[in-house]
């Protein structure tokens, strides 16, 4: 498997050789993602903009998300992952977008939603495609396992196009 750097490098390649354009919604990643993409020199042609959503309150003001949505779902719901990922879009000149909202850890836990619980969601192409996973180890190893994840399938659904 390949690291968040050598995937997004991937991506990157990818979505230039398309002229495609890329934005981001995160929200348990807090930035991680648009942290590897723009570790690639040159990735200001490929990725537009990056959209940190950690509170519910920022889900509605940026990416246009209806408290009603989120309180019917919950925050960490593939729902709301679409809804991010549609947002981001909505909300960027980018033609593809991926998000990230979980639970990381240690902490914030409900039932059906253990920590490590995260839901992804990626729109290719005007579908939205979305995701749960639960991952192992503490804070940082959900993390790391959820960026490298979101780039993996985003990689994947973009040469698919």
């Amino acid at each position: 498997m390949l690291n968040a750097i050598e995937l997004a490098t991937e991506v990157g390649a990818t979505l230039k050789s398309k002229k495609l354009l890329l934005s981001i919604a995160e929200s348990c990643t807090g930035g991680g993602i648009c942290q590897a993409i723009t570790e690639v020199a040159g990735s200001s042609e490929w990725f537009d903009c990056g959209f940190i959503t950690y509170s519910n309150s920022s889900k509605s003001e940026l990416l246009d998300i209806s408290a009603a949505l989120i309180a019917q779902h919950g925050a960490v719901s593939e729902e709301i992952a679409a809804a991010m990922a549609e947002g981001a879009i909505a909300n960027s000149e980018a033609h593809i977008s991926l998000s990230t909202t979980g639970i990381a850890g240690p902490g914030g836990a409900v039932p059906g939603k253990p920590v490590g619980t995260v839901c992804f969601a990626w729109q290719v192409g005007g579908v939205t495609h979305t995701e749960r996973k639960v991952f192992s180890g503490d804070r940082h190893a959900v993390r790391e396992q959820t960026i490298v994840h979101a780039l993996d399938r985003l990689l994947r659904y973009v040469k698919e196009i």
